[in-house]
């Protein structure tokens, strides 16, 4: 009899262990895993609530690749792996802003998606006039925090990081450059980045490069005022250009892209995209493109998704970093000697790790 105690015991012990282990992978699940890892599809099968979810886009519709259409993506993930419904509504003008969001509204939508920081106001006013109801904006945050509204930001001073620190490697003139759509945090942040990680390559490996563009401590820099004017991109590229740098980050959305075409142009130059992987979404400047500072607003907002799937929902900010792979680093340039790419994955994970601190 006590043999068969023992029997009982040890197969109760090993299943125990067998369950606490299924039980562990599932909810040791990463916060923003991309949307296509798999570790998503158990987590899916637990109870949770499905939801209404509705979109607003900004003025560039949903096709726009920067935000609005990877936001969409995270929508029709969670279609799929979640039983959700969405919708969404394109916003011809800022003008459109306000009736899209009320129109989500009364129809009961259960969350609301408003993309890039031209809806802050728009959405601070919502969520105030309905706080019962729950919304997340794309890239914008709020200061002090609205209780109903879960502002998706990134940390991507540690993606720029990477960038500079590459440019730092790649410059063949010892002057690498950046300016900005806007002098706002979401381009500064950036820009701050990109110069730490110049002058880290500089400690690092006895190198003297220069930033043309940006004065982290006086907070003034090279801006064009606007993020839809190519023209004035490439009015400030080939300033640049001039000056002697043969690498420029353009922090100023469509705007940069009028910097790509002047390096495309100069020859013997780079340009650094930003956002998204502009290898992909420019590949007419594919052959100039060095690498790109990219953000992940699928896996955020994904993220955001699944916390109100879960019932998890609270105001604040819902942070992609290089840990998740909220930002990231795009294709870069085939040209990269395999040392300078191994320094710069090395890089990256001492940020992750804490060695290194990025400041925006």
């Amino acid at each position: 009899m006590r043999r068969f105690a023992r029997v009982l015991l040890v197969l109760w012990v090993f299943l125990f262990a067998v369950s606490s282990q299924s039980a562990w992978h599932v909810n040791s699940a990463p916060s923003a895993c991309p949307p296509d890892c798999p570790v998503y599809l158990p987590m899916a099968k637990k109870p949770g609530i499905p939801l209404k979810i509705g979109l607003v886009t900004d003025i560039g519709g949903i096709h726009e690749e920067t935000f609005d259409q990877p936001a969409w993506q995270a929508v029709l993930d969670a279609e799929a792996k979640l039983g959700s419904t969405g919708a969404y509504l394109e916003s011809v003008s800022q003008d459109d802003y306000t009736p899209n969001i009320n129109s989500f509204i009364s129809q009961g939508y259960d969350l609301i998606i408003t993309v890039g920081y031209t809806m802050g106001d728009a959405t601070k006013a919502a969520a105030q006039a309905n706080p019962t109801k729950k919304f997340t904006i794309v890239d914008f945050s709020y200061d002090p925090i609205l209780p109903n509204v879960l502002s998706q930001t990134y940390a991507s001073e540690q993606s720029s990081f990477l960038c500079g620190y590459l440019a730092a490697g790649m410059t063949a003139t010892g002057k690498v450059a950046t300016f900005g759509g806007m002098n706002i945090l979401p381009v500064t942040q950036y820009m701050d980045g990109y110069y730490q990680g110049v002058t880290y390559y500089n400690l690092q490996n006895g190198t003297s490069v220069e930033v043309l563009g940006w004065d982290p401590v006086t907070r003034e820099g090279e801006f064009t005022n606007d993020f839809n004017n190519q023209p004035a991109g490439n009015a400030m590229a080939v300033k640049l250009l001039g000056e002697g740098a043969d690498i420029i980050f353009p922090v100023a959305g469509p705007t940069g892209l009028g910097a790509a075409q002047a390096v495309q142009w100069e020859g013997d130059a780079w340009v650094i995209g930003v956002d998204n992987d502009w290898t992909l979404t420019a590949p007419e400047y594919a052959s100039v493109v060095l690498t790109s500072a990219t953000k992940n607003a699928r896996t955020t907002t994904y993220g955001v998704i699944y916390q109100a799937y879960r019932n998890n929902f609270t105001g604040g900010n819902f942070v992609g970093d290089l840990a998740d792979e909220g930002v990231g680093l795009g294709t870069i340039a085939s040209s990269v000697p395999p040392a300078l790419l191994t320094e710069v994955e090395e890089v990256k994970e001492d940020i992750i790790e804490g060695t290194i601190v990025v400041t925006p």
